[in-house]
């Protein structure tokens, strides 16, 4: 998952150099790529769920679109901010990178820095990350809040939430794990086989359910993979303590170009992921404060 970035009000994130020891992809548009960071700069403190940010002037491939996107912008090139994929017990620091598609008429400018991430054959490569970031970090105090933590992802938005899980239950915490999440089709879901894995080596913590919107193969389809996109209905089915759960929704949102745009055709924006949970999660009465979210467009 990627977005240009947002600093934290948490600690001064440090600069690391960072080699890239394996990509490996993930689907046919998503690549995990695997980091190893010299801690000479300070230590890798980080929090699973949070993020680093790649500024993409550091790669020579990119300075004549980073012009150009200079020049059509009218400011420099932001960072990205990709969430980590690794929890911190993990030998290497992980991020799970989208090659996001240019859509014309939808989004405004193609993606920068994904596609060499995802199609640079960058193994071996080294390159500069800043981090630690971000506060979709589950609380200090999670196990005294709440037995249930649901996850509502769509796309590149598990790769939070996946961290989040493996932590929880590498730390041991009290916590059963609802992970719902959202994609096309069954080709495109990310760690579909490591979430599988995680439910049978802990059914008492971990439950998988699958959403899929375009998926033709009706055999993909049973009680763990339902058709169509994440409805008011379902999240009642999984949510038995609406009062007590946290819930962690990461995936698109309306975007600052959607807004945009709707300002000049005089059109209310469509809602996207992020805006359809909340207003199913807030019809369900779960309050705004046990709701954390994270989104990208």
């Amino acid at each position: 998952m990627s977005a240009e970035a947002t600093p934290s009000r948490a600690k001064r994130p440090v600069e690391y150099e960072a080699t890239v020891t394996d990509v490996r992809m993930e689907t046919h548009d998503t690549a995990t790529l695997l980091l190893e960071l010299d801690t000479s700069a300070g230590p890798l403190d980080y929090k699973a769920g949070q993020f680093i940010n790649i500024d993409p002037h550091q790669f020579q491939a990119l300075a004549q679109q980073c012009a150009y996107l200079k020049e059509q912008k009218g400011r420099k090139e932001a960072p990205r901010s990709y969430s980590l994929a690794s929890a911190p017990h993990e030998r290497h620091v992980a991020i799970t990178v989208k090659d996001e598609e240019f859509i014309p008429g939808v989004t405004r400018y193609p993606p920068l820095l994904s596609p060499l991430l995802v199609h640079g054959r960058l193994t071996g490569a080294k390159l500069k990350v800043t981090g630690f970031m971000g506060l979709y970090v589950l609380p200090d105090d999670a196990a005294e809040r709440t037995d249930h933590v649901l996850h509502v992802v769509a796309g590149s938005g598990a790769v939070p939430n996946f961290a989040i899980v493996k932590d929880a239950l590498h730390r041991g915490l009290k916590l059963r794990h609802t992970f719902l999440a959202s994609n096309k089709t069954w080709a495109d879901v990310l760690y579909r086989e490591e979430l599988a894995a995680l439910e049978r080596q802990a059914p008492e913590r971990v439950r998988v359910v699958h959403t899929l919107t375009r998926e033709l193969d009706e055999t993909k389809y049973g009680p763990q993979v339902r058709k169509g996109r994440v409805a008011e209905a379902l999240l009642r089915e999984l949510v038995p303590d609406p009062d007590s759960c946290l819930v962690y929704v990461c995936g698109p949102a309306i975007t600052a170009w959607d807004r945009r745009k709707a300002l000049e055709t005089r059109t209310p924006a469509t809602p996207r992921f992020m805006e359809s949970v909340l207003g199913h999660l807030h019809e369900l009465g779960i309050p705004d404060k046990r709701i954390k979210r994270e989104a990208y467009g």
